[in-house]
């Protein structure tokens, strides 16, 4: 790893493309704000000096706690310009939540929506809260009326702290990945790398900035590259469909997205045959893309999307080829620079090509650890490489298949069940839009399957049908004891099934008739 940085790489760009539009920020589809690269540099540099006269200094830990805007965006170069540490964090957590991650951080500073900030006061009244109103116009903002020069600009190298992101915590309190100024530039560049972002592209960004995919995937690589970023402050079909088909004004090239706003997206457009023939890149994330999914894809927006797989821990790690065989269900190959295993999970020795194990990675962009967590850091490593905790698969030609999450096998009877096989033979029922399998308390085997499932208009069957055709492609015990159906599965905002909330509705609601 070299000795740049990325506050480095994002001064030098920015202070070379200078006019050029960096980002123009869209309130509920509509134009709010642009700004220049060169406006975007010394914007940071005046709030990092008002940063720095809150005694915000190298290595202290900031903290975004409020909706997405473009003060978000400038803030976080702020913090990078100081080598402080940003930590996002999702602004509809609640009061129990934040007292646990504020106490985990030990921030220096909170910067807090309106709506946030009553619980940052009754958490720790004592706390030093910027409240911020993200509503209101970017440049009506006090903070930007500093020197536009940064009054003492700290030293930052490869292995310094640059940002924490706080993991689900699906099995215990959330852990903070701390992500260094090295790692996120390795990241950055092998996004735009690989994607083959430039200058000249437009990324229509809808993601949340709280979580890497937004924030590392798309954000950072779109102006490491020098392109133009059209930020929606929220996603929507009804503003984000306008804005990709607007060829003349916004011209957008890039989209990037998870399964769930997809499938919104192909919802409201139904059998409408539109042109977006100008985009050419749509890129799918952060949760599994049902190949069927794929399939609708392509058909309704010209291209096949590019699916992709990253972890909060290590960045972006597999992609399929933009230009190549793009392989529905899989993740696609390793990134520049990645190193790759898959183990058996017990033994940990390397299985063949086809067979199924966890993935190990090593790689620049991968984690040094968790924040103040020194056993869990110890526990994620085996000789240097970062155990994932997903079970997956290589075929032979080098593309690899998530199969599912070690945490989430069913053990029932003695026998290992993956759910997302399970899933996948469910998913082919006619009129079944999408399931999720989970294992629940049984006192004779340990553990059962149970499968909620979510049907489209015209699904006619009832749950004993969908058990049928389990059985006629499964072994028995293989076969979910229940089937609920319901309209939805709960999910978190990156589209990410929530699998104890799931588990949950097999005793709190009844099937659909």
């Amino acid at each position: 790893m070299t000795g740049e940085t990325l506050r480095d790489c994002f001064e030098d760009t920015f202070l070379r493309l200078g006019k050029k539009t960096a980002i123009t920020f869209l309130r509920r589809g509509r134009e709010e704000t642009q700004i220049s690269y060169l406006e975007l540099d010394r914007d940071a540099n005046r709030l990092a000096n008002a940063f720095l006269e809150m005694g915000v200094k190298k290595g202290d830990r900031v903290v975004f706690f409020f909706d997405k805007s473009l003060f978000f965006v400038v803030a976080h170069l702020a913090v990078q310009k100081l080598g402080a540490v940003a930590v996002p964090l999702n602004p509809g957590f609640k009061k129990s939540e934040m007292a646990y991650l504020l106490g985990d951080v030990k921030a220096a500073l909170v910067l807090s929506g309106a709506a946030q900030e009553s619980n940052i006061r009754e958490i720790d009244p004592e706390l030093r809260t910027l409240v911020i109103d993200p509503q209101r116009p970017y440049q009506d903002l006090d903070f930007f009326k500093r020197s536009s020069e940064i009054r003492s600009p700290s030293e930052t190298n490869p292995g310094d702290p640059a940002l924490i992101i706080y993991t689900s915590g699906t099995t215990g309190k959330p852990k903070g990945a701390v992500l260094t100024q090295g790692n996120l530039l390795h990241d950055a560049r092998n996004v735009a790398q690989i994607w083959e972002i430039t200058s000249s592209d437009v990324l229509c960004h809808a993601l949340p900035l709280f979580h890497v995919h937004g924030l590392c995937f798309a954000l950072h690589a779109s102006l490491i590259a020098g392109a133009h970023v059209v930020m929606l402050d929220a996603f929507s079909p009804e503003t984000v469909i306008p804005v990709l088909l607007d060829k003349k004004n916004l011209a957008c090239t890039l989209f990037m997205a998870v399964p769930s706003m997809y499938a919104r997206m192909l919802d409201s457009l139904g059998d409408k045959a539109l042109d977006f023939g100008h985009i050419r890149l749509w890129t799918s994330g952060s949760a599994p893309l049902l190949v069927k999914d794929f399939k609708r894809i392509k058909k309704a927006f010209g291209k096949e999307p590019v699916e992709r797989e990253g972890m909060s821990e290590t960045g972006m790690n597999f992609s399929n080829p933009l230009r190549g065989e793009k392989k529905p269900g899989s993740i696609g190959l390793p990134l520049p620079g990645l190193e790759v295993r898959i183990v058996h999970p017990l033994t940990f020795q390397d299985v063949k090509a086809g067979e199924t194990g966890e993935i190990w990675l090593k790689g620049p962009a991968v984690t040094p650890g968790y924040w103040q967590k020194p056993e869990e850091t110890a526990k994620a490593f085996v000789s240097g490489w970062f155990r994932t905790g997903d079970l997956g698969r290589m075929d032979d030609e080098g593309y690899y298949y998530l199969m599912d999450r070690l945490k989430h096998i069913i053990i029932s009877g003695g026998e290992n069940i993956s759910p997302k096989e399970v899933e996948s033979v469910i998913n082919r029922f006619e009129g079944v839009a999408e399931s999720s399998v989970i294992g629940l308390p049984d006192d004779q085997w340990g553990e059962r399957v149970a499968a909620a499932v979510v049907t489209r208009p015209e699904f006619k069957g009832k749950p004993e049908d969908i058990r049928q055709f389990c059985k006629q492609h499964l072994h028995n015990w293989k076969c979910p004891k229940e089937v609920l159906l319901v309209d939805t599965l709960p999910r978190n905002t990156m589209g990410k099934v929530l699998k104890e909330e799931l588990k949950k509705l097999f005793t709190d609601k009844p099937s659909r008739p």
